[in-house]
């Protein structure tokens, strides 16, 4: 049976998550700073410009993710970190008609991005860097992690949208089902706390 282990993002880990997000889907392209960006901001970026704005949060801030290995091989990656830091989830409506938590309260987290290297999927990655990330945000003090997730039981989603990881994950990580704006997208949360 595969080993499945999770490191913090770093700029030591900068080649493995680079590898990750190079696995297959948007990963390579998108460099996991969609959340962070609005979307103005988003369309004035290029490839290289995100690249050095992910590289750049990586090398001087809070970890903003975690990657995953599969016996020691680059298997995926996910984005967890304090919602206000995640500019866009403010300005996405399903989000903000969905959320019974303030906007700017730092201890509410939120993973908002997975990415699974094609040749890794269906080995349970997702699962182990929800847990990982679990643990990342209770020791860092967040009192609440949110998710966005895909219910694969209400759309039949491409690949590609599945980075917002799917409701079973959440579900069976403990996670408990909010209000609906979109069939087939809850918010999901986890009280940390209790």
């Amino acid at each position: 049976m595969a080993t499945i282990t999770t490191a913090l993002a770093s700029s030591e880990t900068w080649e493995d998550i680079q590898h990750a997000l190079s696995g297959g889907g948007d990963g390579r392209s998108c460099q996991c700073v969609w959340p962070v960006l609005t979307q103005k901001d988003w369309k004035d970026t290029t490839l290289d410009d995100r690249t050095a704005l992910f590289q750049h949060e990586i090398a001087t801030g809070r970890s903003p993710g975690l990657v995953a290995y599969i016996d020691g091989a680059v298997a995926g990656w996910v984005r967890i970190g304090p919602r206000p830091a995640q500019r866009r989830l403010a300005r996405t409506r399903n989000i903000v008609a969905t959320t019974q938590e303030p906007f700017d309260d730092d201890s509410v987290w939120a993973v908002t991005c997975f990415v699974v290297r094609k040749e890794h999927r269906r080995k349970g990655v997702n699962a182990a860097l929800l847990a990982a990330a679990i643990e990342f945000a209770r020791s860092s003090g967040a009192r609440v992690v949110e998710g966005y997730p895909i219910d694969t039981t209400a759309s039949s989603p491409n690949v590609n949208d599945l980075f917002h990881g799917a409701l079973s994950t959440f579900l069976a990580a403990g996670f408990t089902e909010g209000a609906r704006a979109n069939p087939a997208r809850p918010l999901v949360s986890l009280d940390l706390e209790a």
